[in-house]
């Protein structure tokens, strides 16, 4: 039989950026909070030290801070017809292992969608037609508009400290930032940072085009920072070791540096490691929720009562966690019943290589977000109907990992080993740069995640199941985007230039990187028929249910997702606040 414990106001499940997040602020409504986190403890020190922290072999290559899939993992198939097979080595997507989760290891781009981005379906429609959404795809608006987020994206960023240009402030374009995103209400928290040889080189080439290149957003500090907690940022020194590294300078936006430090002083907040959330327990009657069962560090079940449970782990995870609690009906793609499971979606990306001999890049200089962006060809800057695809990318140059093993771009047909190999490095090392696409990726109803029938966990509950491929949308929008990237790169003059763009008829592989991007499952919309959470992230189903996360996106935008992530958080927690806190019941 469980151990049960002492009944807590909230139990939050998770302890990364929305976790963090969360807990402060319901910390300081006065409630009884506590997070219960399926990793180890992670703290700048000792966790971060230098020169510990810079081991590339360690962190970089064998994922320290990431989620082994011994403990846990998913089975991957690319269509019904595939046998789904356990995701055994860490390659396409690397979830964080512990407090911090993502937040710790990641690079710290932050973005804000496009305005368009959360009424996609409806701006389709009624700027080029229904007929251009075809039969297989799923695109959904997310019950939700940019003018309601805006204040949250704010918040977000003064709490994350990010530095940035602003380009559109309060309806006025600014030179030097994005001319194209959408009004915001405040200039960003920090200046940009300084850039890298290959930024610059890339900003210069696209203003010649007639490009509008600006900073990259960056969760990476530009200058000494007090955020709205508190909580001390220090300028980056560049050192190169932010993606896959926790960073030991206090200069990278994390739930570490920005925010866990002042949660843990709250006497009414506690958190508990190495303790791995099993289940959502229901009320008899299936429209409330009791607390959760969890397995402890020592092994041993244990009930924890709690009069709110909110989901907070990573997207995969949350979408297990309501799969295996009944909540909500999961999903099923022969007859489109269901929401649990539906409208997963990745992020579509491609790049050119550029090789100069005469140039030194210095690829050891540089930060996790370092690096200018165009957003010339951005979800609002194209014509769908014309170039027969939905969908938008940014476009981007700059130095964010200084390590080297992980940095030694070598041109096509170099030796991977050997003599040719070392002769390579010689002569190429620090002469190479690269200009990335990273777009959007449409839902589709065939991309879905379940239970697998077959596999299961260390604890006996079936593995989560992923059913995804690449579909030719995404394709000819990635294309389209190659065919942007090469004039540009072939304007800078390069002595050997190389392109890696998905072609038609890719299909989805997990064994290299691509992104930590995974959305969807768990969605967010107006109707309980076709979406599993309302405007506020609560369930539909059980109202003391709240579900933050990337889980929510009903397709995946063309930016990386933290920025959205922390506004929908804070957005959340302020309707719990003032709304469902004084009288509990479903908010929609």
């Amino acid at each position: 039989m469980a151990r049960k414990e002492k009944k807590r106001d909230v139990v939050i499940v998770g302890l990364g950026w929305t976790g963090s997040i969360l807990g402060m602020e319901l910390c300081n409504e006065g409630l009884d909070v506590l997070a219960l986190e399926r990793g180890g403890d992670r703290d700048t020190v000792p966790d971060f030290q230098y020169p510990a922290i810079a081991d590339e072999l360690k962190y970089g290559v064998r994922y320290g801070f990431m989620q082994k899939p011994r403990n846990s993992t998913v089975t991957v198939r690319r269509s019904e017809s595939e046998t789904a097979l356990p995701y055994r080595h860490l390659g396409s997507f690397l979830p964080g292992d512990g407090v911090g989760g993502a937040g710790m290891h990641w690079n710290g781009h932050t973005f804000r969608p496009m305005a368009e981005e959360f009424q996609l379906k409806s701006y389709v429609e009624q700027n080029f037609g229904k007929d251009l959404i075809s039969d297989e795809m799923a695109i959904q608006d997310w019950g939700i508009s940019y003018q309601e987020l805006e204040p949250y994206f704010d918040r977000f960023e003064k709490v994350a400290g990010i530095a940035g240009q602003a380009g559109n402030l309060k309806g006025e374009i600014r030179e030097g930032g994005n001319p194209f995103e959408a009004p915001r209400s405040n200039d960003y928290p920090m200046p940009p940072l300084p850039q890298t040889v290959d930024s610059n080189k890339f900003a210069d080439a696209a203003r010649k085009m007639g490009y509008h290149p600006y900073p990259r957003p960056s969760g990476v500090a530009s200058k000494a920072y007090t955020n709205p907690y508190g909580m001390q940022l220090g300028p980056c020194n560049f050192c190169g070791f932010c993606e896959r590294f926790g960073c030991y300078q206090y200069s990278k936006s994390s739930p570490q540096t920005c925010i866990l430090d002042a949660l843990k002083r709250k006497e009414n907040f506690e958190y508990r490691t190495n303790a791995e959330v099993l289940k959502i327990e229901l009320a008899a009657d299936g429209k409330t929720a009791k607390g959760v069962t969890y397995m402890d560090a020592n092994g041993e079940e244990v009930y924890q009562p709690a009069d709110m449970v909110i989901l907070a782990a990573y997207q995969l995870h949350n979408v297990h966690l309501m799969l295996l609690s009944g909540i909500g009906q999961a999903y099923n793609p022969a007859t489109g019943d269901g929401v649990i499971g539906k409208n997963y979606a990745y992020q579509t990306n491609g790049g050119t290589a550029l090789f100069f001999k005469d140039i030194d890049f210095n690829p050891f200089v540089g930060n996790g977000s370092n690096g200018h962006v165009i957003d010339d060809f951005a979800i609002n800057r194209i014509d769908f109907g014309a170039e027969g695809f939905i969908g938008g990318s940014y476009i981007s140059s700059g130095t964010f990992n200084g390590q080297p093993i992980r940095s030694m771009r070598l041109p096509g047909g170099t030796p991977k080993w050997g003599a040719g190999w070392k002769s390579a490095i010689k002569e190429w090392y620090g002469h190479s740069m690269a200009i990335g696409s990273h777009g959007s990726n449409m839902s589709y109803h065939t991309n879905h995640l379940d239970l697998d029938p077959t596999y299961k966990d260390k604890y006996g509950r079936p593995l989560m199941r992923m059913t995804f491929n690449w579909k030719s949308n995404d394709i000819r929008m990635t294309q389209f985007m190659k065919s942007k990237i090469e004039p540009l790169a072939e304007s800078m003059n390069p002595d050997i230039m190389q392109s890696s763009f998905k072609k038609e008829g890719a299909m989805y592989d997990v064994r290299p990187y691509q992104t930590t991007h995974n959305v969807g499952g768990a969605i967010m919309g107006s109707d309980p028929k076709s979406s599993a959470l309302n405007k506020f992230l609560q369930t539909w189903d059980v109202h003391n249910v709240f579900v933050m996360g990337a889980n929510a996106f009903p397709q995946n935008i063309q930016y990386n997702p933290t920025g959205t992530v922390g506004a929908l958080a804070y957005w959340a927690v302020e309707a719990i606040r003032k709304d469902y806190l004084p009288n509990p019941r479903p908010l929609v």
